[in-house]
Parts: C-alpha cells; structure tokens; sequence
C-alpha cells in the first residue's frame, strides 16, 4: 500500500472544508466540476428546448404570484397579482393611482378610492363628483362583461392571457451562464443577447420561470409560489357597487 503524503493530506482536508463551508453558507455547488449537478438537468439543454420546457411548466401550474412591471403603449403598470384559471386577485398602479382587482369565474371587480374615481372621470371629460366618488370609495365596483373596460382589466386577472404574452423571449435564443434569484439556482437565456429579454429558469425542480426582463425596456416581473392555490371569496353585498353605467375610460 503507498503512504499518502502527510502535506497531500492536509491540502485535501483544507479544499473539502472550504467547499463544505461554501455550501452550507451559499447553497451553491461552488466547488463542484459541473454546475448542474444537483439539479433538474434543464441546465444542459439548448436554449429553445429550455424555453419550451418552462412555458409547459407554467402552463400546467395551477397557480402563480406575478409581480412587478409591465410597459404597453408608453404606459408603466406595476402588477402584484395572484392568478389561477378560475380567476385572481390583486393590484394593479398606473399613473400613480393604485386599484385592487378581483375575479371570480366571469365577474370582475374593481376597488379603488374616492381620489381614484373622482380623477377618472374627469379625465374621461365628466364632472368629477365628490359625492359620487365617496359612494365609490373603497367598495368592490362589479364591472359589466359589456364595458370596454372589462376586457382591459379582465387582461390583468387572466393567467394564460398574461403568461402567453410575457413568457416569449424575441430573436435568436442563447444560454447565459448559471445565477441565482431568490436563492435558487437558476439557469438564464437570453434572446439576441439580451436586447430580445432574459428569463430565469429554475435549476431545482420543476423548471418554472422565476424573473423576466421583457426586450426594450418593457418591464421586470418575478413569479413565485406556483402552483401554491390561494382563496377566492366574493364580496360582502354591503362591500358591492353595482356601477350601473359604463366605468370611465380612462
């Protein structure tokens, strides 16, 4: 049997602790060969196929928490939004007025202050009435199906609506290196480096999306708790507004 040198020793025993340390600290594989030991093996695919792997993962979630922020026509809108097929609750701010949306099945509600509707309707070129506005303060305000508003709103709550149109990166598809987000290691693809989006994909277990950065600026949304279902509830009667009349446009 050969002796191991006693200094060979000392410097095995050195490098395991460190590695052992960088683990236990980090969560990271730091001193492993291969970064995607460990993980769900989406890593190792060509970007296209990790693409495809993680729309099929959302798709089939039955639940998701999205938030952050999305850019559409020169508009900012910051999302924090729980979503699932049958409906979705949460907020939705844009031009510095914030409003809560809830959907149950088809019925939409929207509640917001009196600040809210008091400027909505005056931007939509009504008279802005106080006492209208009060009535409407904090009160969950159904909106008919036959209102354009409905549509508009009703986008925000729609869970394949919103992922189908976010979850595409734009031009040619590339990897970007292992990272982290949120403490789990994630690898990131990029389209046309990046100019056309990035999204984290989740290296540990099912390969959700974890962060995109939509192409030219359009916003940055994280997604988090899927498939974690959440209650929906309807309502109090002495909490509903029935509008009666088509909300302002604005």
């Amino acid at each position: 049997m050969t002796a191991i040198p006693q200094g060979r020793v000392r410097r095995v025993a050195l490098v395991s602790a460190v590695c052992a340390l960088v683990v236990s600290g980090t969560g990271l594989t730091g001193c492993s060969e291969d970064p995607d030991e460990g993980t769900n093996g989406v890593g190792k695919l060509p970007p296209a196929e990790i693409q495809r792997k993680t729309r099929t993962a959302a798709d089939s979630a039955e639940a998701v928490r999205l938030s952050g922020s999305v850019v559409t026509s020169g508009r900012t809108y910051k999302l924090d939004m729980r979503l699932k097929a049958d409906g979705a609750t949460g907020s939705v701010t844009a031009q510095g007025a914030t409003f809560q949306l809830l959907r149950i099945g088809q019925r939409l509600y929207l509640k917001a202050d009196a600040g809210f509707w008091s400027d909505a309707g005056a931007a939509s070129g009504g008279k802005a009435d106080a006492a209208a506005a009060g009535k409407l303060d904090g009160k969950y305000v159904k909106v008919p199906q036959g209102d354009p508003s409905y549509k508009k709103f009703s986008g925000f709550t729609e869970k394949d609506v919103l992922l189908d149109g976010l979850l595409t990166l734009h031009g040619t598809l590339a990897t970007d290196g292992h990272h982290e987000q949120a403490g789990t290691r994630v690898i990131r693809i990029t389209g046309d480096k990046g100019s056309g989006g990035t999204l984290d994909v989740s290296l540990e277990g099912t390969p959700y999306p974890l962060r995109l950065v939509r192409a030219g600026g359009a916003g940055t949304l994280t997604f988090s708790s899927w498939g974690k279902d959440f209650a929906l509830k309807e309502p109090a009667k002495d909490d509903t507004v029935d509008y009666g009349k088509q909300l302002p446009t604005s």
